[in-house]
């Protein structure tokens, strides 16, 4: 096989209390992306879609994981990827994520399946890096593997897949930009012993909600001390929202990785399309353009078409 097309979903890091660690599948939207075996060594990009994406491999959050892949193989092989991006860079459900999985999964289909999903992760991370200047896996693990996933560890990487109950997503994305780099650099580097034992106990609570379907720990354990009160500062309207759509049946939720989106869990659609309004209400009152999706969980991740 010489050329794959794959869809390549958005995600949602953090799941609020989880900062780097858990991070979740999203069935829309999604990135489409070609990519072909060349016999010959190199890396060739194109954008399809507008957006002004590096040319030069090692600074493309596609490219870099397939560098570091074809070091691995030692041949004379090089692919040409195609992207037609439909998740906004920026966004904070997984553009680069999207990117860097996309890539790696369709080349590693293009020789054969010849490495792991962890292999798949590991290589991917180097995306991960170009965007934000950090390896981090919450958003390319869930790509990669689908449903909600659990990074125990980076070094070494230790991807845990973490089942869970039926459970509807409504996602906002202001259009406004916040860089994942920039979001990282205003977190606080210290933390106080009582806000990381509470938060903590929301990791372990959401954990253990998503494993025993418990609809209501998943909704107590949705709460973060640590990082959303700080972040949530650059996105406009997010306390409203947030505040607005619990009340009306929201298990909870919060900013999707870095933000600008915020995203809600709801146990049905009614519910589900019931918090798009009140987002979409919120944004035109405040006069911000917005986007919003309601989905479900992708449980498959990057999958060939």
């Amino acid at each position: 096989m010489k050329q794959v097309t794959v869809q390549c979903p958005a995600t949602v890091a953090n799941l609020v209390c989880g900062f780097d660690i858990l991070g979740m599948a999203l069935d829309k939207p999604y990135d489409l992306m070609e990519v072909r075996l060349l016999d010959q060594p190199g890396i060739v990009i194109t954008s399809r879609d507008g957006f002004q994406l590096p040319a030069d491999p090692a600074q493309n959050t596609a490219g870099a994981p397939l560098i570091a892949m074809l070091e691995e193989i030692g041949e004379p092989i090089g692919f040409e990827v195609i992207i037609n991006k439909q998740i906004k860079p920026g966004s904070g459900v997984g553009s680069s994520a999207a990117s860097a999985a996309g890539a790696i999964v369709a080349a590693n289909h293009l020789l054969g399946n010849r490495f792991s999903k962890e292999d798949l992760v590991r290589f991917a991370l180097f995306g991960e890096k170009v965007a934000s200047g950090v390896k981090h896996a919450d958003n390319v693990a869930p790509c990669i593997y689908g449903g909600i996933t659990l990074i125990r560890s980076i070094f070494p990487l230790d991807i845990v897949s973490i089942p869970a109950p039926p459970l509807h997503v409504t996602v906002v994305h202001p259009q406004i930009e916040v860089r994942t780099s920039d979001a990282r650099q205003i977190l606080r580097k210290q933390v106080l012993l009582k806000d990381a034992i509470r938060q903590w106990g929301n990791i372990a609570g959401l954990v253990a909600g998503f494993m025993k379907e418990d609809y209501d720990l998943i909704g107590r354990s949705l709460e973060d001390v640590i990082i959303e009160p700080v972040r949530s500062m650059l996105i406009p309207g997010f306390d409203e929202i947030k505040t607005k759509c619990k009340s009306a049946g929201a298990l909870g939720g919060g900013i999707s990785g870095s933000g600008p989106s915020i995203f809600m869990l709801s146990k049905d659609q009614s519910t589900a399309v019931q918090l798009e309004t009140i987002m979409h209400d919120v944004y035109s009152r405040i006069g911000l353009d917005h986007h919003t999706y309601v989905t479900t969980i992708n449980q498959q991740g990057v999958k060939p078409i």
